[in-house]
């Protein structure tokens, strides 16, 4: 009987066995990974540092990139922003400056736009606003921050330079959605909940300000690939 049972299942084991195909096959793609830099305008003089991770699954047609930016900008109406958050005192000679730190994660798409190296790219921000205001003369200094989510998205195209670098151009937007905005001990919130207002309101502390909103980017550099 065992013989039987035997002679039954050997021949369907050597037929498994022959059309049966490695497991590394099963996976075979290649992962590489890049990084870059970029410079550019972005509601003022900005920098871009980029790493890239692409074809990490299999027929998964979309490459990952994460980012961090640093922009310097104008950052609003000294005069302003001190009635709004501080007092109304005049005195003194106004100085200022401001920045933003951002954080991007993009979706890359392969799209045929411009070369046959171009990508359509989107997804999810972080920024982080400051503007800093002195009084020279009436010992007067203070920030106005703000931090806010958003989205944005656009178009890169990359021009092969070697083979482990590209020279890439870009161009797109990103929209912030409102969020608190303090200063001193002052803050002013978009559903009203302000903390420690002054007679101004939310809108009065945005105007003053150039928190980001909807920011329009213009970048170039390069990608180097590892």
């Amino acid at each position: 009987m065992k013989r039987l049972v035997f002679l039954s299942v050997f021949p369907l084991f050597v037929s498994f066995a022959g059309n049966a195909q490695p497991v590394s096959n099963a996976f075979d793609f290649n992962p590489y990974f890049s990084g870059g830099v970029q410079a550019g305008y972005n509601g003022g003089l900005s920098f871009q540092f980029t790493g890239t991770i692409s074809n990490f699954a299999q027929e998964f047609p979309l490459s990952l990139r994460g980012s961090v930016n640093y922009t310097f900008l104008d950052p609003g109406n000294p005069v302003d922003a001190r009635k709004i958050f501080i007092n109304d005192n005049t005195n003194g000679t106004p100085e200022k400056d401001g920045h933003t730190w951002d954080l991007r994660l993009d979706f890359m798409l392969k799209a045929n736009i411009l070369t046959n190296n171009s990508y359509l790219f989107f997804g999810p921000r972080y920024s982080m606003f400051t503007a800093n205001f002195n009084f020279v003369g009436g010992n007067e200094f203070f920030s106005v921050t703000t931090n806010q989510f958003g989205l944005g998205g656009g178009l890169e195209t990359a021009f092969r330079v070697s083979s482990r670098m590209n020279f890439v151009v870009s161009a797109g937007a990103d929209y912030f959605f409102a969020n608190n905005i303090a200063g001193h001990d002052t803050q002013y919130s978009p559903d009203g909940q302000d903390i420690n207002p002054r007679n101004f309101t939310y809108t009065d502390a945005d105007n003053s300000v150039n928190q980001p909103k909807i920011a329009f980017r213009v970048m170039t550099g390069i990608n180097y690939f590892f």
